[in-house]
């Protein structure tokens, strides 16, 4: 078959696995992107996530992270909820709502492989979802998935932000595609809004200062210097995508496995300063609030309210 047809293949399989979006690129070094992300290194604004140092030549170079490859398919799915949580409960970030995405999309690209070598003939290479050494955004805008916004998420016109990313980096060679304009414009209401100033400029997020950072990552207790400043994020935070004009556009998903769950949607804030541990482990089994645990999240709890 042909590159064309490869690549057709590969396009009708993404939106009969529910991806949203698919763009393609040629699998080589991220010239553009190496200097601005050895930049945000030596810069520290990693803080504690020191696995962002870790495989350094892999994340700017995925025929190092999958030998033989040739092309790197991204993928975009949606995951903006049609419910919202309780507004008297302490907030957690929209991808939070249901269960771990990790599980879901993974399933997918499985699926995704399986179906390539059934259709093409072998197909070598591996699939990827927030999980490995890959600057997935970098990726989704060199194929013209959207664009790098002033706060560094990426941005599809007409569609917003809330879309996770994925890749496919396999040994195939395919039609590519390109990337679009940026349509942040004169906009700054991204970095206007950010509660910590976390957003240090244009498309650069200081990463050891984000609410995301405090409450997911970070280890260590909460530097009081923020304190009165996380906006009641107890999970995640979502100021600088729901303040993006263009997430106006934002409409619904239909993943049923990644339904909000209902009783997150319905807790109120006595509900979760009763919570046990118990209770919490049975409510919360296979959500991405797992990733701070109970602990976690009873340590941003109380740095909410103290």
């Amino acid at each position: 078959m042909s590159v064309e047809k490869h690549t057709a293949i590969i396009k009708e399989e993404a939106s009969r696995l529910g991806f949203e979006y698919c763009g393609i690129s040629k699998a080589e070094f991220l010239e553009k992107e190496a200097p601005r992300f050895e930049k945000w290194l030596h810069q520290n604004m990693h803080g504690e996530m020191g696995y962002m140092a870790n495989h350094h030549d892999m994340r700017l170079d995925p025929r190092l992270l999958v030998p033989g490859a040739k092309s790197v398919v991204s993928l975009m799915f949606n995951y903006f909820p049609e419910e919202k949580q309780n507004v008297d409960a302490p907030k957690v970030s929209k991808y939070a709502y249901g269960r771990d995405y990790h599980y879901v999309i993974k399933d997918k690209l499985k699926e995704f492989l399986a179906t390539l070598n059934e259709k093409i003939g072998e197909v070598s290479g591996r699939a990827f979802v927030d999980s490995a050494p890959v600057l997935e955004r970098a990726w989704a805008a060199k194929s013209g998935l959207g664009w790098i916004g002033k706060n560094a998420q990426l941005i599809r016109p007409g569609k917003g932000s809330f879309f996770f990313l994925a890749e496919l980096i396999i040994d195939l060679e395919l039609e590519y595609d390109g990337p679009i304009k940026d349509y942040c414009g004169k906009c700054t209401r991204c970095i206007d809004a950010c509660p910590t100033q976390a957003i240090v400029g244009p498309n650069i997020v200081d990463g050891s200062k984000c609410i995301s950072y405090f409450t997911i990552e970070l280890e260590e207790a909460i530097p009081n210097a923020v304190k009165g400043k996380m906006d009641n994020w107890m999970f995640g935070c979502d100021v600088c995508q729901n303040v993006c004009p263009w997430n106006r556009f934002s409409s619904p998903h239909k993943e049923t496995k990644m339904q909000p769950n209902p009783e997150l949607l319905t807790m109120d804030k006595e509900d979760w300063q009763e919570i046990t541990e118990e209770v919490f482990a049975k409510t919360f089994s296979g959500s991405p609030l797992q990733r701070a645990g109970f602990e976690g999240i009873k340590r941003n709890l109380d740095f909410l309210i103290s």
